[in-house]
């Protein structure tokens, strides 16, 4: 039986070649926090970390990821919240509906992994998740204050 290595903990699998990723991490290995959004990998809901890299999982074949990689999901960046990325989405009030903000979140923290202090120019070629709502703004400035490079101040609703 095929085994992948999620958040630390190697967990057996049984699907068909070309299963994506998203769908035994969601229905087998219930890690449900991982979204299904588009299915053609355009809007980054189901992002999630393949050794340290940020991957769109519904369009990677759960067959094509090894044992030895390491992969990470929402449950796994931090089970408690205290992820400096999820502190500053709480803090910038980024989450409208929140439907993309976990995949926006996993790709946010391997940028800032690679990059710890990102450009705007950054920022626009490396996060390239679809939010609906629009909540960009609330984005960026979550992203600046996670990176440590803007102030910290809370955002209101209006």
């Amino acid at each position: 039986m095929p085994k992948l290595n999620v958040n630390g903990k190697v967990r057996e699998f049984q699907a068909e070649e070309d299963t994506p990723l998203l769908w035994v991490l969601r229905e087998q290995l219930k890690l449900t926090g991982t979204k299904y959004g588009c299915g053609v990998a355009q809007c980054g809901a189901c992002t999630v970390h393949i050794d340290g890299e940020a991957v769109r999982s519904c369009a990677m074949p759960a067959s094509a990821v090894t044992e030895k990689q390491k992969i990470v999901t929402i449950e796994g960046l931090s089970p408690n919240g205290s992820h400096p990325v999820q502190q500053a989405w709480l803090a910038q009030d980024v989450p409208q509906c929140g439907y993309c903000q976990v995949g926006m979140i996993m790709a946010v923290a391997a940028l800032l992994k690679k990059t710890p202090k990102p450009t705007d120019a950054d920022i626009d070629n490396e996060i390239t998740n679809i939010c609906r709502c629009g909540t960009y703004n609330r984005v960026r400035s979550a992203i600046h204050q996670a990176a440590g490079i803007a102030p910290a101040a809370p955002r209101t609703r209006s």
